[in-house]
């Protein structure tokens, strides 16, 4: 049954490849951005597009007749977190329990959501099953109000949810323009400019890498399966690379070679994400998309940005 899905975080990276699969799908898409991280052109034309803030109690009108909510707006960079506490709370606790809040009033079957495989950065056990739940930084920490948040709607309200933790989620559309981009956008773009890339630390730590289509087929599972009720779920490889390897992989697959500039690590983050996907496997998901054929997809996409004049 095709239903009406509201993304909230629709012009981010996440956000508007999900919107294009949902519309491929024959969805009606309705989706909320303030646009301070996200951009109005990623978001594909028939999306009825709001630019408006989660925190804003004006939105409940915009849930209405609404069938599944994918909450996705969220301030995550974990450095920016970091930087400020404050405001971090107050996009992710205050503006996801305004979301959750609006779904509640407008009677909205089911909201799919994004946390974190930051939840895990102070746990030592690799792979890393959903019950390691040991957050550090305050972007993690954000994430886990949030999760003891839509616990009490469904405690006290009969909400039905499903909890999304996502390791390093790549591919077209990602977020280039953060202040610290994620680290395959960041080194497509220097080695194509013939710039060199910034490397955080060694380069030594080891990230478990997702493809977004990969992503995408379980957020359609979410919507038809009721197994996913109520449910937390890593979405990851199950496999991990470093920071190196995907410079070396990047390097190699453009053919150009720049020394990178290596700076001092960042505060806050994991040295190794690898996900447990037992529990997610057992749906019958699986990771479809191998890093090289992910990378050059990734690829395609900057180039057509930079022959735009965009990057």
């Amino acid at each position: 049954m095709k239903e009406k899905i509201l993304i909230t975080g629709v012009a981010g990276f996440i956000g508007s490849n999900l919107a294009a699969r949902l519309l491929k799908e024959g969805h009606q898409v309705a989706g909320i951005d303030n646009l301070a991280y996200g951009l109005r052109e990623n978001v594909p034309n028939e999306v009825e597009f709001h630019e408006r803030d989660i925190r804003d109690r004006g939105v409940y009108g915009l849930f209405e007749g609404v069938d599944a909510v994918f909450h996705l707006a969220a301030k995550n960079c974990i450095s920016d977190c970091q930087a400020d506490p404050l405001e971090t709370a107050d996009i992710n606790v205050t503006g996801t329990i305004n979301v959750f809040e609006a779904a509640r009033r407008a009677g909205v079957r089911k909201i799919i959501y994004a946390e974190s495989s930051a939840l895990y950065e102070g746990s030592g056990l690799l792979p890393t099953p959903e019950s390691a739940v040991q957050p550090e930084s305050f972007y993690a920490v954000s994430k886990l109000a949030g999760m003891h948040f839509a616990e009490a709607y469904k405690r006290y309200y009969g909400m039905t949810f499903t909890a999304l933790r996502y390791f390093c989620v790549y591919g077209p559309v990602q977020d280039y323009r953060r202040t610290i981009p994620p680290v395959m956008s960041a080194f497509i773009i220097k080695l194509l400019k013939g710039e060199r890339p910034v490397i955080y630390g060694t380069g030594e730590k080891r990230r478990d890498f997702v493809y977004v289509d990969d992503v995408n087929d379980f957020h359609l599972l979410c919507l038809r399966d009721s197994r996913t009720d109520n449910e937390t779920f890593n979405l990851g490889s199950g496999k991990n690379h470093s920071v190196l390897e995907i410079y070396d992989k990047v390097s190699r697959i453009l053919d150009v070679r720049v020394e990178p500039e290596y700076k001092p690590d960042l505060p806050g983050e994991a040295q190794m994400t690898l996900a447990d996907i037992s529990k997610v496997s057992a749906l019958g998901w699986k990771p479809k998309t191998d890093l090289e054929t992910g990378l050059l997809q990734a690829i395609d996409y900057i180039k057509s940005e930079m022959a735009g004049g965009r990057i």
